[in-house]
């Protein structure tokens, strides 16, 4: 990921003028010039991390302080309730509420709100896939087989497991099914359904 270079170079100037040190001090401590030091201050150049650490160390300066501003700025996804994308089978709905990856597909979840008509269900009783998955049910009756096991769930109940065993979530109710449903890692729901 990128890191804002303004941010070293307004850090790295305040905190040598409040040591009173010159641009040659500083320079000198870090084993690099004082051309470089000036340039990297005034946003000319993007210092490499080798740099940056001689920098530090030369001002006594905790490195976790020139990376503050960094670890508070993280990628955000915002899915207006307008936009959600959303696929259907046979008495079953998905809305998609979100879809973030981790590196090399590792972590991450997707997350979707799906709707099962009266006697609808969704999953597989030959087959489980890697990952765990988290539900919870906002209406109606629903039960969730995982295994050899049946687990019967009402409005605001949640459940969850380890998917690598057969699971079905059924409604088993007369009304629809609505539950809010997390898997991680991301199983590929939205692309097998939709085809993207």
């Amino acid at each position: 990921m990128a890191y804002s270079i303004e941010k070293f170079g307004e850090k790295i100037r305040s905190f040598r003028e409040r040591r009173s040190l010159t641009l040659r001090e500083v320079a000198d401590r870090a084993g690099v010039s004082e051309s470089l030091v000036s340039q990297i201050e005034r946003n000319r150049v993007s210092p490499a991390l080798d740099t940056l650490l001689a920098l530090a160390d030369a001002l006594d300066m905790d490195l976790a302080y020139l990376f503050t501003d960094y670890r508070r700025v993280r990628p955000v996804q915002i899915t207006r309730s307008h936009e959600r994308l959303s696929f259907t089978k046979p008495g079953v709905r998905y809305e998609r509420l979100a879809q973030l990856e981790g590196p090399d597909h590792l972590g991450g979840i997707e997350a979707y709100c799906i709707t099962l008509e009266p006697g609808a269900q969704t999953g597989s009783t030959e087959y489980g896939h890697q990952g765990w998955e988290l539900g919870m049910v906002e209406a109606g009756k629903g039960a969730l087989s995982l295994g050899n096991s049946t687990y019967e769930l009402a409005p605001g109940d949640s459940i969850s497991f380890r998917s690598d065993a057969p699971h079905v979530l059924a409604n088993v109710g007369t009304e629809p099914l609505r539950v809010l449903w997390i898997i991680s890692p991301p199983k590929g729901v939205w692309r097998k359904a939709s085809g993207n």
